[in-house]
């Protein structure tokens, strides 16, 4: 009788540990199905947008009879299909399974010296209610029929920002949400640039022939009062614009799943969900693939699919991506991409790029963006975008900057 083969136990580990061991050039990840603590480089994934999934895939065989224990594909894509890409396999992988938060302390304040701030907002905020007016411009033409525009702000501290402190705090102040930090340093940085951040938003989610998808479009900002909270809950769910807006979305998403899977769920109406500083009108839209061993029903390959999403671009896709080239003066690198893993049997996780900031050394440059439809109001879209930064700022202890 043949003797078993023997398998080595994965070792195991706590959320709350992993997060403790993150240093800058590590890729950390963690949702409500687990966190991820990679290090090294086993090989770099370069391929052009549309063959990234297909590389991903060779990579990891190739890692897999390398002897690369437990082999994933990690890291980052930018906005544009031009934008860089941070994917590797990295030599070392470490998970946990659901975060261990419950008892976690409070955020703790910004690490002394961190509060030392300069900004610079790119644009300034009249020229971004301009630029709100330009799209709208464009709608009532016909040439598009949403558009996404995001502003910047480029903070500068006294010293150095601390990337593990700050990312412990965006972990802590929202058990929620997709946390990350990815080192996505280039050639002609002044030190390790790591893109860091806690989004809302899932992009694409696979476990066997299961595939998630959790589009946010149509917000409104959080405030302290429960009552005016419940209000703006019933406002946000009453308001024909944030519905049409998030409508784009749902349709885009769920008919990109349809061309993938057997049977695909989008609910017939949005509901609202709630972060720290935002409300959210949400759709959680599932599907079952038609063939989950087809490496194209990767989830990596299934998220290049959906992005860009109405969410971050707008509609349609191409002329709405050409209008934010021309509108926004800042080029949104990493902003709005994607972010995540994905592994030798397809299964994986990647959400959209928000809430999120680059880091090197003492700069941090964040990107907040709101959804333009018709019937849009420049002021109220700065407004928004002014929330959303919180979520960053807040973090590093200057929420009322923006």
């Amino acid at each position: 009788m043949p003797t078993p083969a023997l398998v080595r136990p994965r070792p195991a580990h706590r959320a709350s540990d992993l997060l403790a061991a993150y240093l800058p050039g590590s890729f950390y990840y963690s949702s409500a199905r687990g966190s991820l603590l990679a290090d090294g480089v086993h090989s770099s994934v370069r391929a052009r947008p549309g063959s990234r999934a297909h590389t991903a895939a060779e990579a990891l065989e190739a890692a897999a009879l390398a002897g690369v224990a437990d082999p994933v594909v990690v890291g980052a894509l930018g906005f544009r299909p031009d934008a860089e890409s941070s994917l590797v396999v990295p030599a070392v992988v470490r998970r946990a399974g659901a975060p261990d938060r419950a008892g976690a302390p409070p955020p703790g304040p910004p690490a002394p010296g961190e509060a030392a701030w300069s900004m610079t907002p790119r644009p300034e905020p009249q020229r971004y209610a301009d630029g709100v007016r330009r799209a709208l411009d464009l709608i009532e033409a016909g040439e598009v029929s949403k558009v996404v525009l995001a502003r910047c702000l480029e903070l500068t501290a006294g010293e150095p920002v601390a990337v593990p402190a700050l990312l412990a705090r965006l972990v802590r102040a929202d058990p929620a949400a997709h946390a990350f930090a990815v080192d996505v340093t280039a050639p002609g940085d002044p030190a390790t640039r790591t893109l860091l951040g806690a989004s809302p938003e899932l992009l694409l989610a696979r476990h066997g022939a299961t595939v998630v998808a959790n589009p946010l479009a149509g917000s409104l900002p959080r405030c302290a009062d429960e009552a005016e909270n419940r209000r703006r809950v019933a406002t946000l769910l009453a308001s024909e614009k944030d519905r049409r807006e998030h409508a784009y979305v749902a349709a885009q998403v769920g008919e990109v799943l349809g061309r993938f899977c057997t049977e695909v769920s989008v609910p017939a109406e949005p509901e609202v969900i709630g972060t720290p500083t935002m409300w959210h009108l949400s759709s959680r839209i599932t599907g079952t693939l038609a063939d989950p061993a087809d490496p194209a029903s990767s989830s990596l390959a299934l998220a290049e699919a959906l992005h860009p999403t109405p969410a971050v671009c707008g509609v349609p896709a191409a002329r709405a991506r050409d209008a934010i080239a021309d509108l926004e003066p800042q080029d949104r690198g990493y902003y709005s991409g994607l972010v995540g893993w994905t592994g030798p049997d397809g299964d994986g996780e990647w959400v959209v790029t928000i809430r999120s900031a680059e880091v090197c050394e003492r700069t941090v440059r964040l990107f907040a963006g709101a959804g333009i439809v018709a019937g849009s109001d420049p002021a109220a879209e700065l407004a928004e975008t002014s929330a959303k930064f919180r979520t960053l700022l807040r973090a590093l202890g200057w929420e009322d900057a923006a």
